[in-house]
């Protein structure tokens, strides 16, 4: 008796969860187009001129996000004057993967590599934020020639003690991790969205609207946590077999992170990536968390500016 109302309740659960897939991708449609690559179709936003002088400036989302992170507080406001290409990641936003094991920096780096070639875009200034600092640092590693600046906010960049939360650690276990998202993932989340991107702003408030503004409900659709939940129990061994190589990275980098991140901890990851790499340039926030993309706008721009200007001047003075 109870096994059959166990059933009854899993199988009401995931009507409810298809019927809500449908209603969150009608309320947050794709903004971009698909760019179809090996194992994947990446969802692509271009704003701003595509004529701008400098190179593009190629913004990636971390965990648990997607492109609209990135979108709001700096896109908009770089595409008044800088071509701008915003992409959500494999499986998360609009994009898709084919295989949930193409959960690492590698992989999804040679991706973006090859969406990228297929826009036309040669070298351009990285920002990365988070989970994507690791990937930021793998594209400058493994793809040198497209990278003419790199900017990390609270990046991802080596082993940290412990692993994920548990409940990312359920998702990504085979069986089970399938029966949670298309059961109770969508319908306990909608509950948990909000209360869960406060605490990753803290100490600083979350904006008015955050969760709404930038599609974070896309989460909540099965494919996608499963996709997040991967790439998060995956990033610990990914990030200690690149972080050696650290030391090969050329590009100039800044990277900039709060000292009360809670999220991603600025001694663990910040401070010894910025020792390990030549030219990096590290800014240390004081009384600021883990979004530093809401939390200092204005100083992100700035240095993401100053590495366009470096870089037209280093073309300058080749030219002559």
């Amino acid at each position: 008796m109870i096994s059959m109302v166990v059933v009854a309740a899993l199988a009401i659960l995931a009507l409810i969860t298809q019927a809500g897939v449908l209603v969150l991708e009608r309320l947050y449609p794709a903004q971009g187009r698909m760019i179809e690559v090996a194992g994947a179709k990446l969802n692509v936003l271009e704003i701003g001129p595509r004529d701008a002088a400098g190179p593009p400036v190629v913004m990636i989302h971390g965990a648990s996000s997607n492109l609209e992170v990135m979108r709001g507080p700096l896109g908009d406001r770089l595409a008044k004057n800088h071509r701008v290409i915003l992409i959500d990641r494999p499986g998360h936003g609009w994009s898709t993967r084919a295989r949930l094991e193409d959960s690492t920096p590698a992989i999804q780096g040679r991706m973006i590599d090859e969406a990228l070639d297929k826009l036309g875009v040669g070298s351009a200034i990285f920002v990365v934020h988070s989970w994507s600092g690791a990937l930021g640092a793998r594209i400058a590693l493994d793809y040198p020639e497209r990278v003419a600046g790199l900017v990390m906010l609270a990046p991802v960049a080596y082993p940290w003690r412990g692993g994920v939360g548990w409940y990312n650690r359920a998702v990504a276990t085979p069986l089970i991790g399938p029966l949670l998202a298309y059961t109770v993932t969508l319908p306990l989340g909608i509950l948990l969205a909000g209360p869960g991107a406060r605490d990753v702003f803290l100490p600083q408030i979350m904006p008015p609207n955050f969760v709404a503004d930038t599609a974070t409900p896309l989460l909540l659709r099965p494919r996608e946590s499963l996709a997040n939940a991967r790439d998060l129990v995956t990033l610990k061994a990914a990030v200690d077999e690149q972080a050696p190589r650290y030391g090969n990275i050329k590009a100039p980098v800044v990277v900039i992170s709060g000292d009360v991140d809670k999220t991603v901890t600025t001694s663990i990851h910040s401070l010894p990536f910025a020792s390990a790499v030549s030219d990096a340039k590290l800014i240390v926030l004081p009384e600021v968390g883990h979004m530093i993309q809401y939390a200092a706008p204005d100083l992100v721009t700035a240095e993401i500016e100053a590495l366009i200007g470096e870089r037209a001047r280093r073309a300058a003075a080749v030219a002559k």
